[in-house]
């Protein structure tokens, strides 16, 4: 009976080393003991699992959001191209009237149109011309008085100047140039005085 004690304490005792050498294990290495491993094991690949539904979530997302980007791309696109157009259709549309107005002109008969009136016609479409092409945005450049300026102007020829201060003066302008918004069209072609002191 008494060897039979001792074998109880001595499996005791034996119980309680595995079960303190189990906790040292799992403290140290971070995963259970031999015991747990499976379930172990199953936590890490449902684990796995959860992080690869999420990463085809979020491609899954990516892939939508470029697409809807490259619509949206494609969209502003086309309505740039349809306002563009609709903005050249606008001053045709405009232009036409003074397309109409030459067409009259030029069916006078010379034989019951006088010259001035002929001139005054040619004058009024002019005007109206002018006037459909301020209204879109063209701004005429007649700098006739004022310094050269490189950017807006072209000099074609030089003459001569008397004192200092008319140096670089645009004397003449011999063809307007003009500006649409902050694009030069057309610089104007003038003639510039030049001090040779």
């Amino acid at each position: 009976m008494e060897e039979q004690r001792i074998d109880e304490d001595q499996k005791t005792v034996g119980a309680e080393q595995q079960v303190d050498e189990g906790a040292a294990h799992e403290e140290a290495t971070g995963s259970p003991a031999s015991g747990e491993g499976e379930n172990g094991f199953r936590s890490a690949a449902n684990d796995l699992a959860v992080l690869q539904a999420e990463l085809e979530a979020l491609n899954d997302r990516h892939l939508r959001l470029a697409a809807e980007f490259d619509n949206y791309r494609k969209r502003i696109d086309r309505e740039r191209a349809e306002f563009r157009v609709r903005a050249q259709a606008e001053i045709v549309e405009r232009l036409l009237e003074v397309l109409d107005d030459l067409q009259r002109v030029s069916e006078y008969s010379l034989e019951n149109v006088t010259a001035e009136a002929l001139l005054e016609g040619m004058q009024l479409v002019e005007k109206k011309m002018r006037h459909v092409l301020e209204s879109a945005g063209l701004e005429p450049i007649d700098p006739k008085g004022e310094y050269f300026n490189p950017t807006t102007m072209e000099a074609l020829m030089t003459v001569p100047a008397e004192h200092p201060e008319e140096d670089e003066v645009v004397v003449d302008v011999f063809q307007k140039g003009y500006r649409y918004g902050n694009v030069l069209i057309r610089p104007a072609r003038v003639r510039v005085k030049k001090y040779e002191g």
